[in-house]
């Protein structure tokens, strides 16, 4: 092989895999953005499950207070008398908070499934960059054998190119999707244990942090995310 076809077949091959690395990244984005959309449309069902089971859950009057049993007294009726026996609910809405704490725990299960399966793609898309920084280290390996010992050395003096797999533009595609799927993942786990956690007996404690980290993405760092965008345009 001369010189001028080893150099021709080199390049042909280098364009050819930085664009199958490109394209692995471009789909890897795509579904972030997918992921994103559903977090955040998802995050309504657990505000809208803490509404509900602070409504149900609502502290009674306190009637040893001289205030308010005074005006309690002075004010008394059957519906009254009634609605404070229950707990200062009526049944109307302890229907409606029921439904919508049912609803809510349905939404954010169906969210379970789909940020599963958005990440089982996303964990594809991670194997597909490292077998292609795997394969491109071979194609390398492999014209560097098929150029012969005088080539190697013609080219090895020029010292014009690096191997495909250490050139910064490929690394830092497979790094960037390997970092931004070991951080979507353990947002994902943090959602899940937040879901098998919600029941009756969640406190309001406990659901201010849930929606609060939900929101926060603590996982997430915006600086990689937003090297990762950059890496697009």
């Amino acid at each position: 092989m001369c010189l001028l076809e080893f150099k021709t077949r080199e390049m042909e091959v280098r364009s050819e895999m930085k664009q199958n690395i490109y394209e692995i990244f471009k789909n890897f984005m795509t579904g972030i953005t997918k992921l994103e959309e559903l977090d955040n449309a998802t995050n309504i069902f657990l505000l809208r499950f803490q509404q509900g089971l602070c409504l149900l859950k609502r502290s009674p009057i306190v009637t040893s207070s001289k205030l308010i049993e005074n005006i309690l007294k002075n004010n008394e009726t059957r519906r009254l008398k009634s609605y404070v026996e229950a707990g200062c609910i009526n049944i109307d809405d302890a229907a409606r908070s029921t439904r919508d704490l049912h609803t809510s725990l349905s939404g954010l299960s169906d969210h379970l499934i789909k940020a599963q399966s958005l990440l089982s793609d996303l964990e594809r898309l991670t194997d597909d960059a490292a077998l292609a920084i795997e394969t491109a280290t071979k194609l390398s390996t492999q014209l560097d054998e098929e150029s012969g010992d005088d080539l190697r050395q013609v080219t090895s003096e020029e010292n014009e190119t690096v191997p495909f797999a250490q050139e910064p533009e490929v690394t830092e595609y497979a790094t960037v999707i390997a970092v931004v799927y070991s951080m979507v993942k353990q947002n994902y786990v943090m959602q899940e244990k937040i879901v098998r956690s919600l029941s009756l007996k969640t406190s309001f404690d406990e659901l201010d942090t849930y929606t609060l980290m939900w929101s926060l993405r603590p996982f997430v760092e915006d600086e990689i995310m937003n090297r990762a965008w950059k890496c697009i345009y």
